[in-house]
């Protein structure tokens, strides 16, 4: 973080704004995880008079460290920090256009340490998406449609025992039975 030699008029004046600001509501939906959110825009419409009338403005810019953010003060006093724009894609510019907007959200949030989101005690960060349910595997046995297709592929060593059972659940006895069938004269 930067800051100017002083930054005591800066300091009432985010205390003022501080004193005015509520939450932060969330006005999107974010289409893969079903969640809301609050827009950039809806963060910046709710905060601005908020900041005027505390004599304070919020400067964000792209520079090739990554975002950074500056909250002024109208004496001239200003904090300033740069935070990291994670993307992919760098040369694709709707894809960094959309990386921008997020830090942009997210240090806007840091920098005047606003109400925007639900704590999950960092558990969104810590915690490793867990693996999908695995699907019961259907059970193959002589009395299933698909028993005499097995028994020619392995006849016909199209397929493997292995691969039989990958995708369907098979008793060792009904192993044998394929391996029999397949392999009779």
């Amino acid at each position: 973080m930067n800051k100017s030699e002083s930054i005591v008029k800066l300091a009432a004046a985010l205390v003022k704004f501080h004193g005015a600001m509520g939450k932060v509501g969330k006005d999107s939906v974010n289409p893969h995880f079903r969640n809301k959110y609050a827009s950039l825009s809806n963060i910046i419409e709710t905060v601005t008079p908020h900041l005027t009338a505390a004599g304070l403005a919020v400067i964000q810019q792209p520079t090739v460290e990554g975002l950074e953010t500056v909250l002024l003060h109208e004496s001239g006093e200003y904090i300033s920090s740069t935070s990291a724009i994670g993307c992919k894609d760098p040369m694709n510019p709707q894809a960094l256009g959309s990386a921008i907007t997020y830090a942009r959200r997210y240090a806007l949030g840091a920098v005047l340490s606003l109400n925007i989101d639900e704590d999950d005690d960092a558990n969104a960060a810590t915690t490793k998406p867990s693996a999908p349910a695995p699907q019961a595997k259907e059970s193959l046995t002589p009395q299933h449609p698909k028993w005499n297709d097995a028994v020619n592929a392995l006849r016909t060593a199209k397929t493997t025992m292995n691969a039989i059972r990958v995708r369907y659940a098979v008793s060792d006895a009904h192993s044998q039975d394929l391996i029999d069938e397949a392999t009779a004269d």
